[in-house]
């Protein structure tokens, strides 16, 4: 036996689980027990993780017989063990029994749920209804080619719906194939439980099944749907496999329901299903048959199978007119014989079936079999359009996600030019397996620079949330869009390099802003956006040039891409900043929209050319001859420092410039600055950051051309004599023109035109007066003349007097 002090127990606690405890008492004893079959089980690792416990003292056959200890002492038990306890608990009481329930549901309240919060737009009724028809169809179809019996009582698969307006009910009716009686127990009276899921599920267990198939439902509640119209669905069903049609009838709010055995004869139909749909007041408006044609145009146009709606129709027809007027009968009384008949046209009315759903999904077709008006008669019917789309892009998508497309690029925007934010467009259509889901898109299949491409998009494997009207975010999405994209990017390409420059004109009038503000958000797709820009430039100021054809055109000797950003291409050519640069032929790009000069800085550069502004400082053209430049800093640097000192912190300094040839001076921007372009568009903007404002604007370089007279003569002020008001004046005034020549705005504009004005009449003083006023002028200052003289004569003594 094997006796454990006071201290060693202490010891033990420390060392040990704090859950364990041991009853430790004067002449208390933790016998040694044989080791159970589960401690005789334990690992290697296992006995020394024991072994802690005892200073490594403890061997494995020992264990932690020891300290009659279980394994689940490492779980958080307890174990309590005495010299008088150890004997009477040799088994553990047996565990307390567990009680299995089924969760509970109020059956009403969920149906409540899954119709009123699934769903957000009312009219997805008539589609989810649609789509289930168009399953009973298929699966008829499917199972036909094993068992021909099945479709032998009613050849025809189709869809009808008839619509009563007057009494507020819309029928629809399949000949599919059917439900039994237990299958409508199954499929409409277990809420949630999809019949085609079901039949698909059966497709895969069976080897031999083809894979391909065209089954729509997936979450087993679209029948539903139809409680968000109407207070009353009655489904009436006949299914080959049974002699007997059943009757289905629920109501709104309800938590049962009823089936019975159709017994009118005249309600009998060969096989499939009618529903009949009892419309609340406030929705009788949905039994209109045209609003039914409509919603079918729209959400079902292109399900497999032939649509009928009940429409009125009518015929023109020529009916006799009876004249009774007293000459008419006159005229009878006459010569009845040869009175002629008169008549006139009438439209005659009358209801029949009429196939809704005409245009057939092309993009399921192969591309090559598809004309150029097919496509063409297809992007006209599915967005109303009236003209014909610039280009087209049809394709399929296999491998990690696979779908359908067709693209189209619009002649014209149909938002007009400037709108360039809208991202909320209804230009790509989302249909799975053929019918439509949605056209409200928020980015989630193209960017917003990218929101005029107009297309259809039909895959089987998007993610969509019960009700199929939100396109979940996930990984196949982010797939589908940038596979969307490339393709939208080489349709665009391929009307760039048509022969037909004019095409590319137009696009590029509608969509270039798209384009550039594709350079600002999406950095990935820059070496796709950058060959489709189009400019002007000095070398082309009438047609706009891409940036292959500006590098093409580039000088051996350089080394960049030079762009001016203003408001016109007037401003742009006369700029100070481009004097040097037209001198040695070099091309500069004009960017005269707003969105020009951020694109071209989100670009950087373009086939490792870099992107520069001329109106910026330390430009370098790869000119510089430092033996001049010397020389001239040595001759104007300090009348630099001088004009700096005039200026003071209007400027942040004063150099001698090496891009004027013609102007004297100039104002460029700092280089990591604003320009004065981009300045003037900051302030233009009706919630602009004046903090920014201030701290961008702030570094202005003032350049002076050394070769012209004025700034000679400014050197020669000050050296003769600096603190001539005159020669202050001269510089003040050349610091505004260089404002206004560069593009900025003048802070105070009343200023700067009381220089000018005082600057003109100092220069214009008496330089065209009249030519009759000097004659007058000249004798009157004679006529003085010969006043002061005769005034100055002194006077001469005769014969003594004066």
């Amino acid at each position: 036996m094997l006796r454990l002090s006071k201290r060693s127990v202490s010891t033990l606690l420390r060392s040990g689980d704090r859950s364990f405890r041991v009853a430790a008492a004067a002449g208390t004893s933790i016998h040694r027990s044989s080791p159970s079959s589960t401690d005789a089980k334990r690992g290697e690792a296992e006995s020394r993780w024991y072994s802690s416990l005892t200073n490594g003292k403890c061997r494995r056959s020992e264990s932690l017989a020891h300290l009659n200890m279980k394994a689940n002492w490492f779980m958080g038990y307890r174990n309590e063990s005495s010299a008088a306890a150890s004997d009477s608990s040799s088994q553990a009481p047996p565990p307390p029994p567990v009680e299995k329930y089924e969760y509970q549901a109020e059956v009403s309240r969920l149906m409540d749920l899954i119709v009123n919060s699934l769903y957000s737009n009312k009219e997805v009724f008539l589609r989810e209804l649609i789509s289930n028809a168009s399953d009973a169809l298929d699966k008829l179809r499917y199972l036909s080619v094993t068992d021909p019996d099945l479709s032998k009582d009613a050849a025809d698969l189709d869809i009808r719906i008839y619509a009563d307006k007057e009494n507020g009910v819309i029928t629809l009716t399949d000949s599919g194939i059917g439900m039994t009686r237990q299958e409508l127990v199954d499929c409409l009276g277990t809420i949630a439980q999809s019949g085609t899921a079901k039949f698909l599920t059966a497709l895969k267990d069976n080897k031999d099944a083809g894979g391909d198939n065209n089954l729509i439902g997936q979450f087993g509640v679209g029948f539903y749907s139809a409680f968000l119209v109407a207070d009353r669905v009655t489904v009436s069903t006949k299914s080959p496999k049974s002699d007997k049609q059943y009757v289905w009838e629920g109501e709104e709010g309800s938590s049962s329901y009823t089936i019975k055995e159709e017994t009118d004869p005249q309600l009998i139909i060969p096989r499939g299903t009618r529903i009949t749909l009892h419309l609340k007041p406030d929705y009788k408006g949905f039994a209109d048959p045209e609003r039914v044609q409509k919603l079918v145009k729209n959400y079902s146009q292109f399900v497999s199978f032939p649509i009928y709606t009940w429409q009125e129709k009518g015929y023109t027809k020529e009916v006799e007119v009876d004249d009774d007027s007293a000459e008419s009968k006159q005229d009878n009384q006459d010569d009845q014989a040869e009175r002629k008949k008169k008549t006139k046209k009438v439209v005659e009315r009358y209801w029949d079936w009429e196939l809704t759903n005409e245009t057939q999904p092309i993009w399921l077709r192969n591309s090559k079999e598809v004309t150029t008006e097919e496509y063409n008669e297809f992007y006209r019917k599915t967005f109303n359009e009236y003209l014909d789309p610039l280009a087209s892009s049809h394709f399929t998508t296999e491998g990690e996600v696979e779908f359908r497309s067709i693209l189209y690029v619009p002649p014209v925007s149909p938002m007009g030019k400037d709108d360039v934010v809208n991202q909320k467009t209804k230009n790509i259509r989302l249909y799975v397996k053929r019918v439509f889901i949605s056209d409200d898109f928020d980015g989630e299949l193209f960017p917003r620079y990218l929101s005029f491409i107009k297309g259809v998009v039909d895959s089987h494997d998007l993610p969509l949330n019960v009700s199929r009207e939100i396109l979940q975010e996930s990984r196949i999405v982010r797939i589908m869009k940038k596979r969307l994209v490339k393709k939208a990017f080489d349709m665009i390409l391929g009307i760039s390099l048509s022969e037909n420059r004019e095409d590319y004109e137009k696009f590029w009038d509608n969509f270039g802003k798209h384009l550039k503000l594709g350079c600002i958000e999406d950095r990935e797709n820059h070496k796709r956006l950058a060959p489709l820009l189009r400019f002007f430039s000095s070398q082309s100021e009438n047609d706009m040039i891409s940036l292959d054809e500006y590098v093409e055109n580039m000088k051996a000797e350089q080394k960049a891409i030079y762009y001016v950003a203003s408001d016109s291409i007037t401003s742009a050519k006369n700029a100070p900043f481009l004097e040097k640069l037209l001198e040695k032929e070099l091309e500069v790009l004009y960017l005269v929209e707003p969105i020009d000069e951020v694109a071209i800085q989100s670009l950087k550069s373009y086939k490792d050319k870099d992107f520069i502004d001329i109106s910026k400082e330390d430009l370098d053209l790869g000119d510089k001859n430092e033996e001049k430049e010397a020389a001239a800093k040595k001759e104007f640097g300090q009348t630099c420092d001088w004009i700096k000192k005039r200026l003071g912190d209007k400027v942040a300094s004063v150099q001698i410039s090496s891009r004027l040839s013609s102007s004297p001076c100039v104002l460029v921007s700092g280089k990591f600055g604003w320009s004065a372009n981009m300045e003037r568009l900051m302030k233009a903007q009706s919630a602009g950051d004046t903090t920014s404002l201030e701290f961008m604007k702030g570094r202005r370089v003032f350049e002076i051309n050394p070769d012209h007279s004025i700034i000679k003569n400014i050197n020669a002020a000050y050296k003769s004599n600096p603190n001539d008001e005159d020669a202050m004046k001269a510089i003040d005034l050349m610091y505004d023109a260089a404002l206004v020549s560069s593009g900025f705005t003048p802070e105070n504009p009343a200023e700067l035109g009381g220089k000018i004005y005082e600057m003109m009449d100092t220069a214009l003083s008496g330089k065209w007066s009249s030519p009759e006023a000097q004659p007058q002028q000249h004798m009157a200052q004679s006529h003085n003349a010969e006043l002061l003289e005769a005034e100055v004569v002194e006077p001469v003594e005769v014969d003594g007097k004066k």
